[in-house]
């Protein structure tokens, strides 16, 4: 879960994502207990807070306070974002990170607008085994399709494990340009046209407070309806003709970036190894409210328990 607020939740998760920790963002994000997202959807919450405490009175219940970790999807989840140095928003960097394990998150795609065009980038698992147990410990493939703009450029880095080691890909790029516009409204009005029948999800989870847990409750009305990108729509492998594969090898120096001129790529990892994620429990995670609010010694949360004076060894207090 968070201990960060209104300006810290931005950085927590980028620098996490940024340095090898992708999986203990995802795990925030994911986190439960008080000062985390599954707080505020226990208490019926359908807009962000205003923090992460629940009030009746004081804080409002719709408010973008804490709402930079939509910037974070975005940009590490997906994996599309300005470059530092871009004027114009004429390139941007592709860099999707992905989860330990599949039952984490099994697709991500998102669209950066800019005035040179719509970058887009879209990923996920593909040959997942049957069985959902093995989500894991299986080797998965991973597809990437990323749009580059005409006039805009583009860096992608190759993927990598959180610890910096690469593994094989290959990349190959789309002969011909198709029509993206048409592709991408094909999609849209499809995506609509099963929002419009209900073709979501016939059920929603509640939080019972009494057992302390999240039970499934269907409906007969459908909620929600999952539309993955446009990059992936059928019509669009109908239409194009893919150059030959290039096979880029894994190096164990991580941080490889491919520069990408305007087009359409789609890269393939056929062998991604699969592991558990590291979760907490209710009676314990790192820094919770209650744990520090207790201590008699704060240890290494604060080197200097009279001035709250922080050093580098209070690091361990962000994650």
């Amino acid at each position: 879960g968070f201990n960060e607020g209104i300006f810290a939740v931005r950085y927590a998760l980028k620098t996490l994502s940024d340095n090898g920790f992708h999986n203990l963002a995802l795990s925030k994000a994911n986190g439960f207990g008080c000062g985390t997202f599954e707080y505020m959807l226990s208490h019926n919450a359908t807009t962000h807070w205003e923090s992460w405490w629940r009030s009746e009175d004081l804080y409002s219940h719709n408010h973008p306070m804490l709402g930079a970790s939509a910037e974070w999807m975005v940009a590490a989840v997906a994996g599309v974002e300005l470059r530092p140095t871009t004027t114009g928003g004429r390139e941007v960097s592709f860099w999707p990170r992905f989860p330990n394990s599949a039952s984490t998150i099994e697709y991500a795609g998102a669209t950066q607008g800019t005035r040179r065009g719509d970058f887009s980038v879209a990923w996920k698992f593909e040959g997942l085994p049957a069985d959902e147990r093995d989500y894991d410990s299986a080797v998965a493939k991973i597809r990437v399709r990323l749009f580059v703009p005409p006039d805009g450029r583009a860096v992608f880095r190759l993927p990598e494990y959180g610890d910096g080691e690469g593994v094989d890909s290959t990349i190959r790029y789309a002969a011909r340009l198709p029509d993206m516009e048409a592709i991408r409204a094909s999609s849209s009005a499809e995506c609509e046209g099963r929002r419009r029948a209900k073709e979501g999800f016939d059920y929603n989870w509640e939080f019972v407070r009494d057992a302390n847990t999240w039970v499934k409750v269907h409906r007969k009305k459908a909620i929600g309806t999952p539309c993955r990108s446009f990059l992936f729509h059928p019509s669009l492998d109908d239409v194009v003709a893919w150059s030959s594969p290039e096979t880029v090898a894994g190096s164990s120096d991580n941080g490889w970036e491919v520069e990408l001129r305007p087009g359409l790529y789609d890269v393939m990892v056929d062998e991604w190894r699969l592991k558990p994620e590291v979760k907490g429990t209710k009676e314990w995670r790192i820094a919770s409210m209650r744990q520090f609010a207790e201590a008699e010694d704060i240890g290494p949360y604060c080197s200097d328990s009279d001035t709250f004076d922080w050093n580098i060894g209070d690091a361990s207090y962000l994650i």
